[in-house]
């Protein structure tokens, strides 16, 4: 997990001018100076996150309204379907959520008999979860709808553009994985 005393000490080596100021000890002045160089509109965490919460919600509304899933439950399917036998907890950091949201979905897909239980054979403590035949049924409908959300928002960008983009978004999953020091395979293909 990141955090302000391990990003702090990221620059413990560097030279005292170069060091952001990143301790819990800035005086006012200097988390004053830090602030006003935080500007949204060009903070790439934040407009990722804007990018990630616009694509969804606009997916979602098709599934949502046909299916009654939720995001959650949705990309639940979908690392399923990638991924099948997963525990919920590697399903969580397939798709970097939060376990108690993939808690709620595993239940509520579970309920709806879209996905089902099992257990491994060699660790009866182990339980895994695969798609269910409706649970494919529906991926299998939806699939298609988020692909073609996708082509859609990528046509505004060329061919090399769109390799550029899935190389730099590859290569920052890889960063981030790094600072955040998380060995779980989040985007694998």
């Amino acid at each position: 997990m990141v955090t302000i005393e391990t990003i702090a000490s990221r620059f413990v080596n560097q030279p005292v001018k170069e060091r952001p100021i990143l301790t819990t000890r800035a005086t006012a002045t200097q988390a004053a100076r830090m602030a006003d160089q935080l500007h949204l509109d060009r903070f790439v965490p934040y407009r990722l996150a804007v990018l990630s919460n616009i694509v969804s919600v606009s997916i979602a509304t098709a599934y949502e309204q046909e299916f009654g899933l939720t995001i959650p439950e949705w990309r639940v399917l979908a690392v399923l379907a990638r991924y099948p036998n997963l525990s919920a907890i590697e399903v969580s950091e397939r798709a970097a959520m939060d376990k108690v949201a993939v808690s709620r979905a595993v239940q509520s897909l579970i309920a709806a008999k879209r996905i089902v239980r099992g257990y491994d054979k060699g660790d009866r403590r182990r339980s895994m979860l695969k798609l269910s035949p409706s649970g494919k049924s529906v991926y299998t409908r939806v699939a298609p709808l988020a692909l073609s959300y996708e082509r859609e928002l990528l046509n505004s960008l060329s061919t090399h553009e769109r390799r550029a983009l899935n190389r730099l978004i590859g290569r920052l999953i890889e960063r981030a994985r790094e600072l955040d020091g998380d060995s779980a395979h989040i985007g694998d293909t």
